[in-house]
């Protein structure tokens, strides 16, 4: 039965790295989710009936429980996949990232309470690996799940998205990082099962406070990152909960996750011009601070949709770049009208996707595939940017920080040196927004004072119609 398991744990495997591959890409990203579902059936149904097999096939108290919570789990998470907008996306998977976490704990303190047959009996090195094991496995599953709590509410607006910079804030976590590694020590030195369960509880407590911290002290502008870096996080947990289970599947499922995450991670912080060391320790993303208040020379010129209708029908190219608040109005599918009614009068349009727009990775792209917009003229940065010189409208729906020149010109905005979409080279910018607010950052945005921008205020949605029914209007006239 070993060899039947190992060979359907390796093509679980195989099917999470075909996942992941899939994921890679739009037009493949729905063959990628469903190899994911595949391996992931797979795996939980050859680990209960190794289970059912390794109890001599007695089906006891243990299996109706172990089904049952399995098809609680799977109606749980059904119904909260369909019932979730796209705009709460990012504090879903935050949220999932804790419980990944949480279950990381559970598995390491229950496998120290009660170790695996002959796991007890354990000496010397076997017995000292077996405890770091257990350790590491909750050390980080309790800070990945403190850690994923505060983003799920930093995202959700329950707190705050300004930085929590505690005085001496690098010392803490120091400090608190040598005692996690300290209490290893006597932890390692006990040798019964359960006599060192007071050093392995204090530093959960300990790995759960560092979690706290480390993400209270991250703010809104980098939230993205964090919510990359917390599947990182999730995934090295479950590796670790693998090691104490013994479970060859869960530790390469969590290699994959863990090394995944932190790969787009480092991505997206040379997308926005930054270290990942600066955006986990530093602070960087400053919520609700604001630039300096000296004047700015412009003003706020308004555009109606009858005019800005008249420029998108004139022009020959139009780039949209789609933000948070196209999510937050469900303006998808309006503007995947809009784009096919200019498309079919002539007009070249294409969309440029800022790598942290939104506050998830990829929330743009799958937002515009989810409406149907064709996958070719969704584009990133570094392939658009230097287009906007050449391009008639840029229309910018409910962006705000990935648009603002001052990341580029400004050494006073929180958010200089991150790379943003250069849409002001553009000979006419509208952009789509409710009023004048900041956006995520807590940044001003001197785009809307420029000479070339125009502001088309309402909501994105009701905006977007507008403009159909005029490009509509005169299409039929």
């Amino acid at each position: 039965m070993n060899g039947v398991t190992s060979i359907a744990y390796l093509l679980s495997g195989v099917l999470f790295i075909r996942s992941l591959g899939g994921l890679s890409k739009q037009e493949t990203a729905a063959r990628g989710n469903l190899y994911g579902m595949l391996g992931m059936a797979l795996a939980v149904g050859v680990a209960g009936v190794t289970w059912l097999i390794s109890n001599g096939g007695t089906i006891g108290a243990g299996l109706p429980l172990l089904i049952g919570s399995v098809l609680v789990g799977s109606v749980i998470g059904g119904v909260l996949a369909r019932r979730v907008e796209m705009t709460g996306m990012p504090e879903l998977v935050a949220i999932l990232h804790s419980f990944v976490g949480l279950a990381a704990v559970l598995v390491g303190v229950s496998s120290y309470l009660a170790p695996r047959a002959g796991s007890h009996e354990l000496t010397g090195a076997a017995h000292t690996v077996a405890m770091v094991e257990i350790w590491v496995g909750v050390a980080v599953g309790a800070l990945t799940f403190t850690g994923s709590i505060i983003a799920w509410a930093k995202l959700r607006g329950s707190l705050s998205g300004k930085p929590l910079l505690l005085p001496g804030r690098h010392l803490i976590n120091a400090g608190i990082a040598a005692g996690i590694v300290g209490l290893a020590v006597p932890f390692v030195a006990t040798s019964g099962p359960g006599e060192g369960l007071v050093w392995l509880l204090v530093m959960t407590v300990l790995a759960g406070l560092l979690g706290i911290h480390l993400v209270m002290a991250i703010g809104g502008a980098d939230m993205p990152v964090v919510v990359s870096l917390l599947n990182s996080y999730s995934g090295w947990a479950a590796a670790a909960a693998g090691f104490v289970l013994s479970n060859d599947l869960l530790i390469v499922t969590g290699a994959l996750v863990g090394a995944s995450g932190a790969i787009l991670s480092i991505i997206m912080c040379r997308a926005m011009n930054r270290s990942i060391l600066n955006v986990v320790f530093g602070g960087f993303g400053t919520g609700d601070v604001k630039t300096s208040e000296a004047p700015r020379s412009g003003e706020v010129r308004e555009i109606s949709a009858d005019e800005t209708a008249a420029r998108l029908r004139s022009a020959r190219n139009v780039i949209i770049v789609p933000g948070y608040g196209m999510a937050v109005a469900r303006a998808q599918n309006a503007v995947e009208d809009l784009t096919r009614g200019l498309r079919e009068k002539g007009v070249t349009v294409r969309f440029a996707i800022h790598p942290v727009a939104g506050r998830l990775p990829g929330h743009m792209n799958v937002l515009l595939a989810e409406a149907g917009v064709p996958y070719d003229i969704v584009q990133e940065m570094e392939h658009i940017n230097h287009d906007f010189a050449s391009t008639d409208v840029v229309l910018v729906i409910g962006a705000n920080d990935i648009v603002n020149p001052g990341a580029l010109d400004d050494p006073s905005s929180p958010i200089y040196g991150m790379p943003v979409l250069e849409v002001w080279k553009s000979k006419l910018v509208v952009v789509l927004k409710r009023g004048m607010a900041a956006g995520y950052a807590g940044v001003e945005n001197p785009l809307f004072l420029l000479d070339n921008t125009r502001m088309l205020f309402g909501d994105a949605r009701k905006s977007i119609d507008a403009l159909l029914a005029a490009v509509g209007k005169a299409q039929a006239a």
